[in-house]
């Protein structure tokens, strides 16, 4: 593991994998859309409305998954001292924010339509909005501390505790009664979805998933950048 703890190493390898992410995701996102816009068939009970899971079910799937790996790096910097395990996830966080209110806000728009009602206090719908909260606030412990060092250690803290809250959101909706619909890819006995809707979804996922690995090797870069700077600048004030 710290055979890439060396920034220079790192940016070799962002190098080689930044511009295939990049590319990918700008291919695969107009056909993304397509499929889920216009190949994919219409529900037979909410009709075109249920198009919208088409961005509210990945970007649900990536706030959670950017959560983890925002944690699992956090864990890697304050028990391995990783250099690189704490940039990576103090660059993941804001784009695990961005999804999760995607989520939020589709999930609203949604459920007007579907359920009379645009938020309800559930189990699903406040897990989700504790997790953008968890985000807020490891963003904030970062810059609340004028040594980094000490931001950072409060955040990753925060990062581990608000683990607890993954498995609350995913099976909320099975230990509860909720509004919200169960599970109907990531279950037992297989997908309740037509595959002529759910594989244009499993794609969108996936641009999702290269759009997050796209916009983290960018602001990893940028950390690095800033970091390189400011000891520069350090430097040059102490000779």
């Amino acid at each position: 593991m710290h055979a890439y703890a060396n920034p220079l190493r790192f940016q070799r390898i962002a190098d080689a994998v930044f511009p295939w992410t990049a590319w990918a995701t700008v291919l695969l996102a107009p056909v993304a859309l397509w499929f889920a816009l216009v190949v994919a068939p219409a529900d037979y009970q909410q009709g075109e409305a249920y198009r919208i899971i088409y961005v509210h079910v990945p970007a649900a799937w990536m706030s959670m998954f950017c959560y983890l790996f925002v944690a699992v790096g956090s864990a890697v910097g304050l028990i391995w001292r990783h250099p690189l395990a704490e940039v990576a996830a103090r660059a993941a966080a804001p784009v695990g924010a961005v999804f999760t209110a995607i989520a939020l806000v589709t999930g609203s728009l949604w459920g007007k339509p579907m359920w009379g009602t645009w938020w309800v206090w559930d189990a699903r719908l406040t897990s989700v909005l504790i997790l953008f909260f968890l985000y807020l606030g490891y963003i904030a412990l970062h810059d609340a501390f004028e040594d980094p060092a000490r931001g950072a250690r409060a955040a990753s803290i925060l990062a581990l505790v608000g683990v607890v809250n993954i498995p609350i959101i995913k099976f909320s909706v099975d230990w509860w009664n909720t509004l919200h619909q169960p599970s109907s890819i990531l279950r037992m006995g297989g997908p309740a979805l037509d595959p002529s809707m759910l594989w244009p979804l499993l794609l969108m996922a996936l641009v999702f998933k290269l759009y997050f690995v796209t916009v983290v090797i960018l602001r990893m870069r940028a950390q690095l950048t800033e970091r390189r700077i400011r000891n520069l600048r350090l430097s040059a004030a102490a000779a």
